[in-house]
């Protein structure tokens, strides 16, 4: 039965096909979900099979999208989009953590005291409940620097290093 409930936003789903391993993310001991507004729109016309492999779509209820409006005010300039502002929203109304890989977004997230994962660290969930292995994630990263993917290059390489130990 899968676990905690981790709530995504585009991008880490983005990252995660670009490094071949979207399906073995959603093998992992969590269940994963997207708002159902960015499934519709980011994800759908790509990846109508996600839901099938397990990850949900759930709905904001009305307290969510009116949290989601005032974000959008009060970071106007931030740079984060409706869409993943709408995925941190549905992680609150969740309770539970937001995956983004956007660095604007993560900024929004402190801001609120939201936790908040990204790809490394999805990556090292999957190394550590053996989903994959230290070769693979290698492989995985040098799909993703290849796909123009934006990681923080040098602590991809630290935690590969500390796989190694």
């Amino acid at each position: 039965m899968p676990g905690q409930l981790l709530v995504s936003d585009a991008n880490i789903l983005n990252d995660m096909d670009a490094g071949g391993h979207l399906n073995g993310m959603l093998k992992l001991d969590y269940s994963f979900a997207v708002p159902d507004v960015l499934f519709e729109e980011e994800l759908k016309a790509q990846h109508p099979e996600l839901p099938g492999l397990g990850l949900k779509s759930l709905a904001l209820h009305e307290e969510a999208v009116k949290y989601a409006e005032e974000l959008s005010v009060k970071y106007e300039k931030s740079g984060a989009s409706r869409n993943d502002l709408l995925a941190l929203a549905l992680a609150s109304q969740e309770k539970c953590p937001l995956l983004t890989g956007d660095s604007r977004l993560r900024k929004v997230c402190e801001d609120q005291k939201m936790d908040a994962h990204g790809t490394i660290w999805l990556v090292g969930q999957m190394i550590k409940q053996k989903v994959i292995g230290i070769a693979a994630a290698r492989s995985a990263y040098r799909a993703m620097r290849d796909a123009r993917r934006r990681l923080p290059w040098d602590e991809v390489e630290k935690q590969l290093e500390s796989f190694r130990k």
